[in-house]
C-alpha cells in the first residue's frame, strides 16, 4: 500500500510538472516570437526616435507582455503574388499599448493610437517607394493557451483569433519582456499646431529615454529562453522514466 501510494504521488508530481498549462498574466508575460525565430519586439524592430521600421532578416511575428497589463507588437509579413511571384507584397507593423483580460477568457489588445506605425511595400505597384503610414488596429483573441510544447520543450502560447481559429504558435523568446518603453513615445502635436512646453520637455525626456535603450539594447535583462535549457523535452523524458522508476521500486520492496 505505501508503494503504491508513493507511486501516485510521483504521478500525480509529474503531471503537474509536465502538462502545465495557463492562461493568466503572470504566464503571458514575457517576449514571444513565431517559429522563424528572427521578429522580436523592442528597439532592435521599431526605432521610436527617428520613427524607422526595421525589416528583420525572415517574416515572422512577436508580441510582448507584462504581467501589469502592457503589450508590444512586431509584424513582418510577405505575401506572395500568385500572378507574378516576383512581385511580393511585404509589411511591416508595429503597435504596443494595453491588455485586458475578460472573464471569459479572451484576450483584448488597445493599442495606443498615436504610435502604431505600417510600412507596406508593393515594389511592383508602387514604383519603388513603400508607403509608411500610421496604424491602429485593436486585437480581439477569443482565447490562448501557454503550455510546454512537446516536440521544442519550451513555453510555447497559442493564440486564437476572435472567431477561434488558430493563429501559428509562438514560443518564448526572452522573460521579462524585450520591448520599448511603456508610454505614448510620439505624441501628436496640439490642435492649434503648437506643443506645450511641459509637452516638449516630456518627448525630450522621452526620446533620451527610447535613445539609451537603443544604445543598451544588447545589454537587456531580458533573459533569452532556448531549447537547451531547463525545460526541454530529453530532461522531461529522463525525469519521467527516473521517478516511474524510483516508484516501481519503492512498489516492489513494499
Amino acid at each position: 500500500m505505501v508503494g503504491s501510494v508513493s507511486l501516485v504521488t510521483l504521478t500525480l508530481l509529474l503531471n503537474a510538472g509536465v502538462s502545465f498549462a495557463s492562461n493568466d498574466a503572470a504566464s503571458l508575460a514575457g517576449t514571444w516570437s513565431s517559429k522563424s525565430n528572427q521578429v522580436f519586439t523592442g528597439p532592435g524592430f521599431y526605432d521610436p526616435v527617428d520613427e524607422l521600421l526595421i525589416e528583420p532578416s525572415l517574416p515572422g511575428l512577436s508580441y510582448s507582455f507584462t504581467e501589469d497589463g502592457y503589450f508590444e507588437e512586431a509584424n513582418y509579413q510577405v505575401k506572395a503574388n500568385p500572378k507574378d511571384p516576383g512581385c511580393p507584397v511585404a509589411s511591416l507593423i508595429y503597435q504596443h499599448g494595453t491588455y485586458r483580460l475578460l472573464d471569459n477568457g479572451t484576450l483584448v489588445l488597445s493599442p495606443f493610437a498615436v504610435d502604431g506605425r505600417q510600412l507596406l511595400s508593393d515594389p511592383c505597384n508602387d514604383k519603388g517607394v513603400s508607403t509608411y503610414s500610421r496604424y491602429n488596429q485593436t486585437e480581439i483573441f477569443k482565447t490562448f493557451d501557454v503550455q510546454i510544447d512537446d516536440y521544442h520543450g519550451i513555453y510555447k502560447l497559442q493564440l486564437n483569433q476572435w472567431d477561434g481559429s488558430p493563429m501559428q504558435p509562438l514560443y518564448l523568446a526572452y522573460r521579462p519582456a524585450m520591448m520599448l518603453p511603456t508610454v505614448t513615445l510620439n505624441p501628436t502635436v496640439a490642435s492649434d499646431g503648437a506643443q506645450s512646453t511641459d509637452s516638449a520637455k516630456e518627448k525630450r525626456s522621452l526620446r533620451h529615454l527610447v535613445r539609451r535603450s537603443l544604445e543598451n539594447k544588447h545589454r537587456t535583462n531580458a533573459v533569452k529562453k532556448t531549447p537547451n535549457g531547463m525545460l526541454n523535452s530529453d530532461m522531461f523524458w529522463y525525469l519521467s522514466a527516473g521517478m516511474i522508476g524510483v516508484g516501481s521500486l519503492v512498489f516492489l520492496s513494499s
